[in-house]
């Protein structure tokens, strides 16, 4: 009876902590211009199979709102970058997710990605080539 209720309680806090970590991933998220400093976009990131993606929901920049992703390649050529998914298959690793991609709609390109909490409110986006090293960096904020 011990040994159940051990069990028990060591896979109820597991659960919790997985979809905690989830948890404060998910959500609405404002992505930052690197050069300018200026808010960008919203970017909703959402759980679905076990693995994150994300999607940008609002352009700021009225200009660009009804742009489109005319660099991008395959299905997403064409789209509207309001509505455009820009990461995809990202899964847990440990402290952090990754082993997905991220594209970037102002020069169509795909790149490795990982994205981790820096706090309850600052994700870091890694997008990279190869190793990680060869990459940059954003900070985008919980709304």
């Amino acid at each position: 009876m011990k040994l159940q209720h051990l069990v028990l309680t060591f896979l109820m806090a597991a659960i919790t902590t997985v979809s905690f970590a989830q948890s404060g991933y998910v959500g609405t998220w404002k992505t930052v211009d690197d050069n300018t400093g200026k808010a960008k976009a919203h970017v909703k990131i959402y759980e679905e199979g076990g693995k994150l993606y994300g999607k940008i929901i609002k352009v700021l920049d009225e200009e660009r709102a009804t742009a489109t992703c005319i660099k991008c390649k395959g299905d997403k050529k064409g789209q509207k970058i309001e509505g455009l998914t820009i990461l995809e298959d990202l899964k847990k690793k440990g402290d952090y997710y990754g082993g997905g991609l991220i594209t970037d709609p102002e020069n169509g390109k795909e790149y490795k990605c990982f994205i981790e909490l820096e706090s309850a409110t600052k994700l870091k986006v890694r997008g990279y080539i190869g190793v990680a090293a060869l990459g940059r960096t954003q900070y985008w904020y919980k709304l």
